[in-house]
């Protein structure tokens, strides 16, 4: 029976090295990135393979060595011979140790090595190549990949069935890699057949798919590493082979997943769960419940609802259907992936900024400055109109140095879009949120390079939205997007953060001039103002005056003139006339004293200074209190 094992190991061997030649070829011929992943895990399935047949003769030569020495012994027992020591009389059994020590850890190493390093190569070529498998191949590749498929299953399944049945744990190494090998072959023939379905993606996802795969087994295989480091070494104990991935064989015989769960329960629970007819009614019926799952999975993606705001476009085998946009509401179609659905808000109004990533902690701050960053900004150049010159007073040169013609400038321009065809946009262009948003990028560059700093920071703000809107609308119908551009903002408009302090001190100068200029402006208009109405007021007065003295000495000739028959008709009367109207004008503000006796000779002595208030003497005493 264990001559029987190694040939079936020798045959595991010939067949893994014979289809992995095979597979080879095929994938040279195909151009098939799917190939070459799986040729990858066929060589290592070679590998193991190898190994596993090695160590197979190994023991076998062992075991043979051993009968060999039980039949001297029997025939010559007591002699010398046999009393040396053990590495003397087994020297086959010390081959077998001296493998299982150095040469099986060192080829778990090498595994190692083999699948990391490959699971890196592959994901970097398959990155970058552009392989694209030609019409006429792909049928003849997808044939020897499925007729490879099924031929290393066979060898798989006899092999494992060989090695559960017979209990030898060297032949279960290559019988989970040819089975693993299989399954990988038919992954790579369904991804030639997807490419034939015109699914162009589909060799490069399945190739991927393998790397990430690959990548897997290499992590294992580095714990299985660590582990057999740590391991406690029993005298006569067998150990598990290091090649002997557990991952591996759990791909390779998913079943033996069942059994050790069965296994597990049984022990849980105390008794033989698994010998339960539920637990061997759902055993026999696992594949069809699984079937039927998959088949109510795939009759549900026949049935589609289109929420409210939405438009979809259907497709079928990667083509868009003639009036396939479906409207909001339920829809039938083939199961995927013959057809599948592409959703689109079309009601919903999107929106992109250009010139600035918004982040959390700058759309919170309730004050925003210019010297504080507002998220990720970007520069635009803007032009410099306004030539300035500056005096270079070094001791070194005396320079004129004049400002650049352009300037930086930050800006945040929000722009809101809807979709109004949804066709346009879901094929006219691959990635058409991008190239609107490039779009809009390169217009604004445009329009600030084309502008002056000073207007598109003052006034002219509300007509470059007006602008940047219709310039935007324009190159989007020329690519054909099918939106409809619905607002663009023009705000936060300042200088970069590094240069804002420097550019506040430059525009607090200009308004300092400026505010000095108007004041000199206005003290000018004061002083001129004020100086003219001066000037009016005393012109004025003048000739008030002027004009009053000629009236006065017009109305005094009069009255002389007047005064001359009174003075004849009358001289004394007119003296004594004269002389009470000058005494009562000369006394009209003097107190006056009535004397009421007569005939007296007193001497009255006046003093005309007042000592008496006022308000004392001319008291009312007719006013009431």
């Amino acid at each position: 029976m264990q001559r029987n094992v190694q040939k079936n190991g020798l045959v595991n061997l010939v067949s893994a090295t014979m289809i992995f030649v095979a597979a080879f070829v095929v994938t040279g011929y195909a151009n098939s990135l799917a190939g070459q992943a799986a040729s990858i895990f066929l060589g290592l399935g070679v590998l193991v393979a190898f190994v596993s047949w090695f160590q197979m003769r190994l023991e076998e030569n062992e075991r043979l060595e051993k009968l060999e020495l039980d039949e001297l012994t029997k025939s010559k027992g007591g002699s010398a011979l046999f009393e040396a020591k053990d590495t003397e009389v087994f020297p086959a059994q010390r081959s077998r140790e001296q493998f299982e020590k150095f040469f099986v850890p060192g080829f778990g190493v090498l595994l190692l090595l083999l699948e990391a390093g490959g699971a890196w190569l592959l994901w970097h070529s398959v990155s970058k190549a552009a392989n694209v498998i030609p019409p006429d191949r792909a049928m003849p590749a997808l044939s020897l990949f499925a007729i490879l498929a099924l031929l290393l299953f066979l060898f798989g399944r006899f092999s494992s069935t060989m090695a559960r049945l017979e209990n030898h744990r060297l032949l279960r190494p290559s019988a989970s890699f040819i089975l693993l090998g299989a399954y990988i072959c038919f992954i790579a023939a369904v991804a030639i057949a997807g490419v034939k379905a015109e699914f162009p993606k589909a060799d490069l996802y399945v190739a991927k798919g393998l790397c990430v795969l690959l990548g897997l087994m290499a992590a294992e295989m580095l714990v299985t590493l660590l582990l057999e480091i740590y391991r406690p070494r029993v005298k006569g104990k067998i150990s598990r082979p290091v090649y002997d991935s557990r991952f591996v064989g759990l791909l390779g015989q998913p079943e033996s997943l069942f059994t050790t769960a069965a296994h597990t329960i049984d022990y849980q629970f105390g008794f033989n769960v698994s010998e339960t007819w539920f637990f061997q009614l759902l055993k026999k019926n696992l594949l069809v419940l699984l079937l039927v799952q998959l088949a109510v999975l795939i009759l549900s993606t026949c049935f589609v609802f289109i929420d409210a705001g939405e438009q979809a476009v259907l497709e079928r085998f990667g083509r868009p259907v003639a009036g396939g946009v479906l409207s909001p509401g339920a829809h039938f179609k083939l199961p995927w992936p013959a057809e599948r659905v592409y959703r689109f808000r079309t009601d919903q109004i999107q929106t992109f900024d250009v010139g600035y990533t918004p982040d959390a902690q700058s759309e919170m701050a309730n004050t925003v400055l210019w010297s504080t960053a507002h998220g990720k900004e970007d520069n635009f150049l803007v032009a410099n109109r306004e030539t300035v010159t500056i005096q270079n007073d070094s001791a070194d040169t005396n320079d004129v140095l004049k400002a650049p013609p352009v300037s930086l400038i930050t800006v945040s321009i929000p722009v809101q879009f809807q979709i109004h065809d949804v066709m346009a946009w879901a094929y006219n262009n691959a990635d058409p949120a991008d190239l609107l948003q490039d779009l809009a990028t390169r217009t604004v560059v445009h329009y600030l390079a084309s502008e002056d700093l000073s207007d598109v920071m003052s006034h002219a703000r509300s007509e470059a939205a007006q602008l940047l809107r219709e310039r935007i609308q324009a190159a989007a119908d020329a690519r054909k997007l099918g939106v409809k551009i619905l607002f663009v903002g023009v705000q936060d408009i300042h200088p970069p953060v590094k240069v804002a302090a420097d550019y506040e001190k430059v525009v607090g100068a200009e308004q300092t001039k400026l505010a000095t200029i108007l004041g000199a402006r206005a003290d000018a208009i004061r002083t001129n103002a004020i100086a003219g109405a001066l000037a009016y007021t005393l012109t004025n007065i003048a000739a008030a005056t002027r004009q009053q003295l000629e009236v006065s000495a017009y109305a005094r000739a009069a009255l002389f003139t007047n005064q001359i028959p009174a003075f004849k008709a009358a001289p004394s009367v007119y003296q004594q006339r004269a002389y009470f109207q000058t005494f009562a004008a000369a006394t009209a503000n003097a107190r006056k004293y009535v004397l009421l006796v007569t005939n007296t000779q007193d001497v009255v002595i006046f003093n005309l200074e007042d000592k008496i208030r006022e308000d004392l003497l001319n008291l009312n005493v007719n006013e009431k209190p």
